[in-house]
């Protein structure tokens, strides 16, 4: 037996001595296996057993590990055995040294992963799985939305990431379930454009809470513009007992001498607004009604339309009758409406008639218009007599000319243009001072105020006011004007004139909103019923209104530009303000 010599201690830390071994050795090392382990149920290898010193590999890190399940393999490594003696008893030391090579990903198979007990499960959620318990909370979902597993690709970019452990990423990204290259909320559709329908876009703009409208109230509930303040309390109320609740009649006038005129059922009675005298006129035949009332231009007279179609003429000094004419082939209706030019008197008739009668000859009967299908329930002459307006309950707008042509009791007019934009009755008509501009409002069912071009026939604006109009009037010395409102609301409303770009009053406006309002002002619930009936003080100052609650109001709407100059206290001393207090 040859003696072999020792190990010098410096190498005993390694394996690669060049010592020879026994053969009790050699077959005890042939018969480690070097190929990669597997994984038996409870066996641990058998070398493990037959070899206490042994030194058992610890499992690879899962941090070393990937998603495609591979494991690292022991050949790779190097296996050097060895032979120590001390004190004559041989020893067997087994030294595995290795360096780790990252196993390339297989993309054909995908071995599930060892894992101990401390390890989490990192198998993903199947797509099945994620789909049966979607987020009950997000309303929508893409159809492809249902999350997916992670790829090998996307989780070797996560382990990648240098802020946070490749392996936590990992198994965060799997346990939620959701990519990250996904959005995690799905929104609904944005909803439909709004009706262009005018009416339903006006009435949906007033259910609208007050924070999100373009205009807002003051304090004491009327709009108003930063130059100015409208008061939203009258000036003067007067008792109108037995006014008629009728939307087709026009039953307030106010002269150029400063008298009001109103029709009370059968009596029509005159308030002197410089000395506040009240003096009953006249009495409406028996079994008839005064349907309307209305002035000369100097104010000296009065017309008075009757239930039967009659008009008669009063003298507003002297509380005389003049005369009584009506037409011979018109008595089926009711005079509606009136209107003065000079020495002509315009009857609109519910018939659909309109005559002028002159008042200064017998034959009183001039000339006869027809243009209308149904109740001309609105006259309105130019300041200047040129052409005449009338609006019926057939939802038509006629403008005629008033100068030249022939006269006679058979003579038949035609109109200059007819409008038909309008889609309820059209009794509110008034023509612009400084400008050849007509305003026309419309009924319940159509809440519009249009702006036309009396000369072109053209239609420049329209006032989506979102009530019925019952009254229109325009401003002496400013581009404005003041409309009055049956239902909803029972309001006075004040609009600029041309109304600003995409407002309601501007015929670019989108349907998705006003940009800024062309409205100044609005006096809301001005009466407890519809303000059917209106009429302006010959200043152009204060509006009279009336109601079907038996109610005159009086209200300043303008002020005048010198008056604005002048001091408080001169304005409560001075003896010209006009109206007298009644209550």
């Amino acid at each position: 037996m040859t003696n072999n010599p020792k190990t010098p201690s410096r190498f005993r830390s390694r394996s690669d001595a060049k010592t020879p071994l026994t053969p009790s050795f050699i077959s005890s090392f042939n018969a480690i296996s070097l190929s990669p382990r597997k994984q038996f149920s409870g066996v641990s290898h058998p070398a493990d057993l037959s070899n206490p010193f042994l030194a058992r590999s610890r499992p690879s890190s899962p941090v070393k590990r990937t998603t495609s399940g591979t494991t690292v393999s022991s050949s790779t490594g190097f296996t050097h055995g060895g032979v120590i003696r001390k004190g004559g008893v041989e020893s067997r030391l087994e030294v595995v040294s290795h360096d780790y090579h990252p196993p390339q990903a297989n993309k054909t198979t995908r071995p599930e992963l060892k894992r101990s007990r401390s390890t989490p499960c990192t198998r993903e959620r199947t797509v099945s799985h994620s789909s049966s318990h979607g987020d009950r909370f997000i309303t929508t979902r893409e159809d492809d939305a249902a999350p997916a597993a992670l790829s090998s690709t996307a989780t070797a970019n996560l382990a990648s990431t240098a802020t946070s452990s490749p392996g936590h990423t990992a198994r965060l990204a799997n346990a939620t379930g959701v990519p990250l290259n996904r959005r995690v909320l799905a929104y609904h559709e944005p909803p439909p454009a709004s009706s262009n329908a005018t009416f339903l876009t006006t009435q949906r703009n007033l259910a609208r809470p007050l924070y999100t409208r373009a205009d807002l109230p003051s304090s004491n509930g009327t709009f108003k513009d930063k130059s100015r303040k409208v008061p939203t309390t009258p000036e003067r109320v007067l008792d109108a007992p037995g006014m008629v609740d009728d939307f087709y009649l026009n039953l307030v006038a106010w002269s150029a001498l400063n008298t009001v005129g109103v029709a009370l059922g059968e009596s029509t009675y005159l308030w002197n607004a410089d000395t506040g005298i009240v003096s009953h006129l006249s009495d409406a035949p028996e079994g008839t009604y005064v349907a309307s009332v209305d002035f000369s231009n100097d104010g000296a007279y009065l017309g008075i339309g009757l239930g039967t179609g009659a008009i008669e003429l009063w003298d507003a000094g002297t509380s005389q009758r003049l005369r009584t004419m009506q037409a011979a082939g018109d008595t089926g209706g009711q005079c509606a409406s009136l209107a003065w030019c000079a020495h002509v008197l315009t009857s609109g008739h519910s018939s659909g008639m309109i005559h002028h009668h002159d008042v200064r000859v017998p034959r009183h009967l001039v000339a006869t218009l027809e243009g209308h299908a149904g109740e001309v329930c609105g006259l309105r002459w130019s300041s200047g007599g040129e052409v005449l307006a009338s609006g019926g309950n057939d939802n038509v707008v006629n403008l005629w000319d008033g100068r030249g042509g022939d006269v006679g009791a058979t003579t038949r007019g035609a109109p200059k243009w007819t409008k038909r934009n309008h889609t309820a009755a059209v009794k509110a008509l008034a023509f612009a001072p400084w400008a050849p501009l007509l305003a026309s409002g419309g009924g319940t069912s159509d809440t519009c105020i249009h702006i036309w071009n009396i000369t072109t026939g053209a239609r420049l604006h329209t006032y989506q006011t979102g009530a019925q109009v019952t009254g229109v009037h325009w401003a002496r010395d400013r581009k404005e004007l003041v409309s009055t409102h049956g239902f909803p609301g029972n309001a006075v409303s004040g609009w600029a004139y041309p109304p600003p770009s995409g407002s309601s009053g501007s015929r670019t406006a989108a349907a998705t909103g006003p940009v800024s309002s062309a409205k100044i002002f609005e006096i809301r619930d001005a009466h407890d019923a519809r303000v059917l009936f209106s009429a302006l003080s010959p200043n152009g100052e204060v509006l009279v209104t009336g109601a079907g609650d038996e109610n005159l109001k009086f209200w300043r709407i303008w002020e005048a530009k010198e008056v604005k100059k002048k001091s408080k206290a001169k304005e409560e001393g001075s003896a010209g303000r006009g109206i007298l207090s009644i209550r």
